[in-house]
């Protein structure tokens, strides 16, 4: 595939245009919504707050955090598919295929009913313990057996991982219906009702995850062309593919314990990005961090409008637009076997 952005001067304009359109996202989701909020009266809210005024409060209170939550969540989701994708050379991985979803919502149900925990803190911690006990567990799966851990056995392990966390999901949910509407937004993924007190405690883990997939992008980009092309150049590429995929678990672990389940950000999101810059990493990456965050913030503003004033939770948009690509990528890899 030829990138449609062939020159750095291109792909650094680029990156300035979205750097732009992000912003312009991140407005809009300021001041969209339910409650139909003047540009004007969001920049007030900033230069001289009134905790007297209903807009104010609104936009300091729900409206901004919710679109930074949206923001991040949705860059770590589509650096970490990226990341995914060239771990287990498969273009469509995507953070669930290491269980990391499924994980975090079992333990999710299991501590809301069996536990009665219900504080969002609480259950963001515990969201976050199972995505990485369900990272582990495809790890170790993945690496029995002859060869090592590998891209096939990682994708089988990760499938077989996914399907069991998810019987036994449905299996407690059964056994306490009444828990189905506790955990309806972590199942299909919101970030309404997030507020920064739930966003600050992993954001040192999103941080060191970001961290870690910039400066591994040239090692990435080198691991693209293939193992015995790294091995070649002197990569020690196991620990390249164990670096990753502790950088997939910080991004998309923490993610998954902000806002819950989202999918197919992590699946199309690389594939854009890819398209406009090739498969260079050190411009994927940023690529793939600006497009993931546009895409989850204009998906937010999107769920606000259908049933006012109730809302959809936003999984269900990405799904929406994830599920045609999914099947075009499918389709697209079984005619070139």
């Amino acid at each position: 595939m030829i990138p449609l952005l062939n020159t750095n001067k291109r792909k650094i304009a680029g990156l300035v245009l979205g750097i732009g359109l992000l912003c312009v996202s991140f407005v809009s989701s300021i001041v969209f919504g339910v409650t139909e909020i003047r540009f004007v009266n969001a920049v007030y809210s900033f230069l001289d707050y009134n905790a007297l005024s209903d807009e104010h409060v609104i936009i300091q209170t729900t409206r901004v955090p919710r679109a930074l939550i949206a923001a991040v969540v949705g860059s770590n989701l589509a650096v970490a598919g990226a990341l995914m994708q060239v771990l287990t050379r498969n273009p469509l991985a995507s953070p669930s295929i290491f269980g990391i979803n499924a994980g975090a919502i079992f333990c999710v149900i299991v501590a809301i009913t069996l536990f009665k925990l219900s504080a969002l803190q609480q259950l963001m911690w515990v969201a976050f313990g199972g995505a990485a006990l369900a990272a582990l567990a495809v790890y170790v799966l993945g690496s029995i057996g002859r060869g090592g851990l590998t891209p096939l056995k990682t994708v089988l392990a990760g499938a077989a991982v996914s399907a069991l966390f998810s019987a036994f999901s449905q299996g407690m949910l059964a056994l306490n219906e009444a828990g189905l509407q506790d955990v309806l937004f972590w199942l299909a993924g919101s970030v309404s009702g997030r507020t920064t007190d739930i966003l600050y405690p992993v954001l040192p883990y999103m941080a060191v995850g970001g961290i870690a997939a910039f400066t591994l992008a040239r090692q990435v980009t080198i691991l693209a062309s293939g193992d015995d092309i790294a091995k070649g150049l002197g990569q020690r590429t196991v620990l390249i593919k164990c670096l990753l995929a502790v950088t997939v678990v910080l991004l998309a672990g923490s993610s998954v314990a902000v806002a819950g389940s989202i999918g197919f950000i992590g699946l199309v999101i690389p594939h854009i990005a890819r398209y406009f810059v090739g498969v260079d990493y050190r411009w994927t990456i940023p690529y793939c961090a600006l497009l993931g965050a546009i895409l989850l913030l204009w998906a937010d503003i999107l769920i606000r409008f259908p049933i006012p004033p109730q809302e959809l939770p936003v999984g269900v948009v990405t799904a929406f637009i994830g599920t045609p690509f999914f099947i075009y990528i499918a389709r697209r890899g079984f005619r070139s076997e």
